[in-house]
């Protein structure tokens, strides 16, 4: 849930004795923002099944001061640096390689689906991707977020050395947060420095 906050001593407190009341337990919390005397969190939590996202919003914004800006699933492992493995795994994947990207993302940001296009076709998919993807028109010249009208929050980044664009979605939840769209960034400049990027990239053009 990504949360704001006054950014002062004992709110997070508040916010954690609020949310244990409720049920939930907070595994991990990221900073995302902070001045003009508000802070904007990630919080992760892990709830009973039983437990309601309805009744976990009202509780927080009974605190003063708190808004909750959304909520949605994940399927990371709090605590970890799973981008390290994936990158571990995308060294070794050989003609994989673009595949296991674009499958390992929408674990890494907590999104639905990822997909790679080329001339306005889709080149690479995963697995919860729609039938039909819904593709911005050209490519940005650096990767950044937006919202389609009445759809899911992208992150659109441009591949240039592949001739190649990546789309990232979520439905649920917020849009994508700039320290998301830098940390995509990151991931992709180094996946593209990799060896096995040329020859994967190349075998999924030649389907």
């Amino acid at each position: 849930m990504r949360v704001t906050l006054p950014d002062r001593p004992g709110s997070l407190g508040e916010v954690t004795r609020v949310l244990g009341a409720a049920g939930a337990d907070i595994t991990q919390v990221i900073v995302l923002d902070r001045g003009a005397g508000a802070a904007l969190d990630d919080i992760t939590v892990f709830c009973p099944e039983a437990t309601s996202r309805q009744n976990l919003v009202k509780s927080l914004e009974s605190v003063a001061g708190v808004a909750v800006e959304g909520v949605w699933p994940t399927r990371e492992a709090p605590g970890t640096y799973p981008e390290l493995e994936v990158l571990k795994y995308i060294t070794t994947a050989g003609d994989r390689a673009l595949a296991t990207l674009v499958d390992s993302l929408p674990v890494l940001f907590s999104a639905d689906w990822a997909a790679t296009t080329a001339g306005g076709r889709v080149v690479y998919a995963s697995w919860r991707a729609p039938q039909e993807v819904e593709l911005p028109e050209e490519p940005p010249s650096r990767p950044a977020a937006l919202t389609l009208d009445g759809g899911p929050h992208l992150i659109h980044a441009p591949l240039p050395p592949l001739a190649l664009a990546l789309v990232l979605a979520r439905s649920e939840g917020p849009a994508f947060h700039r320290i998301e769209v830098h940390r995509l960034t990151r991931i992709l400049e180094i996946f593209l420095s990799l060896p096995a990027t040329e020859h994967s990239v190349a075998r999924q053009l030649r389907r």
